[in-house]
């Protein structure tokens, strides 16, 4: 009687496995960084360093422009003025150290299907500019899988002070326990006259 009167309740366990699965949640602490070497993660610092939106190869990407939906009024009917930048994760990855080959892997643009990380830009009404555009997201996607792959490093100073306010709040700790082992030690004393 039940399955007659509410028909949506007849969801079969086939139907349910093909509702789309979260992808799982990633945690700060999920990092694979303690797989790389101090030696990799240094390279992988000095590399970021010198990179720059200009100094990405141009050679390893396939750059194709398509119709925009974006801004241009009836010149998005005219020209193709959509940027695609599609590049391969194998060429990519042949470039980039190896410490931040994982978190390239898991950047949002990566198409997993065909293996390729896919940007696309229509901000502008010029084809150069979005090109440009893709090239710079490309080179943000890469910076920010480099800050999250990498930690940071401790400047000397920033350790020096770090040290003083640990030695400090133990100092401040011991004096607190000894006045108040003083404390306890002085009611001990008096005895009942």
């Amino acid at each position: 009687m039940l399955p007659a009167r509410f028909p949506a309740a007849r969801v079969s366990l086939t139907t349910r496995s093909l509702l789309p699965v979260a992808p799982p949640v990633r945690f700060a602490s999920d990092r694979s960084t303690g797989e790389a070497s101090s030696e990799e993660l240094q390279t992988a610092r000095k590399w970021l360093a010198h990179l720059h939106a200009d100094t990405i190869p141009k050679s390893i990407a396939e750059l194709s422009f398509s119709r925009s939906s974006g801004p241009g009024g009836q010149n998005v009917n005219k020209v193709n003025s959509k940027a695609t930048l599609k590049v391969p994760l194998d060429a990519l990855l042949h470039h980039v150290p190896s410490a931040l080959h994982h978190e390239i892997r898991a950047s949002r643009y990566v198409a997993e299907r065909s293996g390729a990380i896919i940007i696309q830009a229509d901000d502008s009404r010029k084809q150069n500019d979005n090109a440009h555009s893709c090239y710079k997201r490309l080179y943000e996607a890469i910076v920010d899988a480099g800050q999250a792959a990498i930690p940071g490093e401790t400047s000397v100073e920033q350790a020096k002070r770090v040290k003083d306010l640990q030695k400090s709040d133990n100092e401040r700790r011991i004096k607190t326990k000894k006045q108040h082992s003083s404390k306890k030690s002085s009611r001990r004393g008096r005895g009942d006259d």
